[in-house]
């Protein structure tokens, strides 16, 4: 048993579809939910700033005794974190992979689309899990510009995302494509959206099976907490704090107050 806390990073509010997920499956566990909202959004920018900047995110993690990180980002996870495992072992690391291999699965057509930001659709990860689960299946890579800033922002209107979304989408699935991926942790707050764009296509979201393959880790490596303890949630948060917590509670999270300096 490991009463320390696993550490989960994205760089704004999606990762919390992650930790929503974690919290579910593993009440007991404390968590460091790290928010670099400084340097929001990830997906524009190069992979080796992004890389960079997840090393140091990963440090600071670190310094607060965390037990596992959560990579809960598939930009960040497709510029780093084949080099955070090799840099950091023995530490556990936990990332987001495209679900390519699901959706073929579920696909009846054999057509699937993937919508991500630009950084998961230029990384070596996402070609890798195209290559290797997406054989006989048409895979379309559809970035959604813009979109995660929408969701980060929560100001705009379910039917402003709806529009959005209608044409970010409308050419692959006219093209016959019935499964969409969410490529981008942020993209699950916005599922009902989707449906209510294009009911007929099948949604895969991996941030469910990320969250459980941490739980699977921790107990795999002994690091699990007590069942009898009541896990909290800590908040480190690169800027503006304060609105990013009034965030999260419009997601339905209560974190604890908690300020640190930023990066």
């Amino acid at each position: 048993m490991d009463p320390r806390a696993v550490g989960i990073f994205d760089s704004g509010v999606g990762g919390l579809s992650v930790l929503r997920e974690f919290q579910r499956l593993a009440p007991h566990e404390n968590v460091v939910y790290f928010a670099d909202t400084a340097y929001f959004p990830y997906g524009p920018r190069p992979m080796a700033e992004v890389r960079k900047r997840v090393f140091s995110i990963v440090q600071r993690l670190m310094q607060a005794n965390v037990k596992m990180v959560v990579v809960a980002c598939n930009t960040a996870s497709a510029a780093a974190l084949a080099e955070l495992r090799e840099a950091f072992g023995p530490m556990p690391f936990i990332g987001m992979v495209p679900g390519v291999k699901p959706a073929a699965l579920r696909s009846p057509a054999r057509n699937v689309v993937i919508l991500a930001t630009p950084g998961t659709l230029d990384g070596e990860l996402y070609q890798r899990v195209v290559d290797q689960f997406g054989r006989g299946v048409r895979v379309r890579s559809v970035p959604a510009d813009g979109l995660a800033e929408m969701i980060e922002a929560g100001t705009v209107s379910p039917e402003e995302v709806s529009e959005r979304l209608r044409a970010t989408l409308s050419s692959a699935v006219g093209a016959g494509a019935d499964t969409v991926v969410l490529g981008c942790t942020h993209y699950s707050f916005i599922k009902d959206g989707l449906t209510e764009a294009f009911p007929e296509l099948t949604i895969i979201d991996t941030s469910e099976a990320v969250a459980a393959r941490a739980v699977d880790v921790l107990r795999e490596e002994g690091l699990a907490a007590p069942d009898e303890s009541a896990g909290t949630l800590d908040l480190i948060v690169t800027l503006n704090p304060d609105r990013f917590r009034e965030r999260m509670a419009s997601l339905g999270f209560s974190p604890q107050p908690r300020r640190e300096p930023a990066l």
